[in-house]
C-alpha cells in the first residue's frame, strides 16, 4: 500500500505517517523502484494503535513503549498494567484540578445572582487594583 492509502484507511495524514515512521512507532516501509513507500498491511493496524492510544492520553513515547511490549507475549502484561495505572493516575489528577477549576468558576458565577451591593469577585477586583499590590 502506499502512503496516501494507509493515511485514508488510518484516518490520517500522509505527514502523521512520515512522523510516526521518524520516531520509531511505524517501520520502515520498503521503497518501490520508483521511490514510493510501500507498506505492508500491518501498517494500518498500527496507525490505528497509535491514534487510539492517543486518544486514551497516552504520549508518543509510552506509545513506543506499548509497541515495544505488544511484541513481547504475555509475560509482558505486567508492564502493560504499570503504565496504564500511571496513566489512570494521571488522568485521575488532571480530573481533580478541573473539578477545582469549574467548582471556583461556579462559584464566581454564583456572585453574580447576588443583590450588586453583596457581589464580591475577585477577577473584576484584581482588574480594580494597580499593579503590585
Amino acid at each position: 500500500m502506499r502512503i496516501g492509502e494507509v493515511a485514508a484507511e488510518a484516518g490520517v495524514s500522509a505527514e502523521a505517517l512520515r512522523y510516526y515512521e521518524q520516531r520509531g512507532l511505524l517501520d520502515a516501509p520498503t521503497r518501490s523502484a520508483s521511490g514510493y513507500r510501500e507498506y505492508g498491511p500491518q501498517a494500518v493496524r498500527v496507525v490505528r494503535f497509535i491514534r487510539h492510544a492517543q486518544d486514551l492520553g497516552f504520549t508518543l513515547a509510552d506509545i513506543t513503549d506499548l509497541l515495544t511490549l505488544a511484541g513481547g507475549g504475555p509475560d509482558n502484561c505486567d508492564q502493560v498494567r504499570d503504565l496504564t495505572n500511571a496513566k489512570i493516575a494521571e488522568v485521575t489528577e488532571k480530573l481533580d484540578r478541573l473539578t477545582a477549576i469549574r467548582d471556583a468558576l461556579g462559584q464566581l458565577a454564583a456572585t453574580c445572582d447576588l443583590p450588586r451591593a453583596d457581589r464580591h469577585c475577585p477577577i473584576l477586583a484584581s482588574i480594580d487594583t494597580p499593579a503590585g499590590r
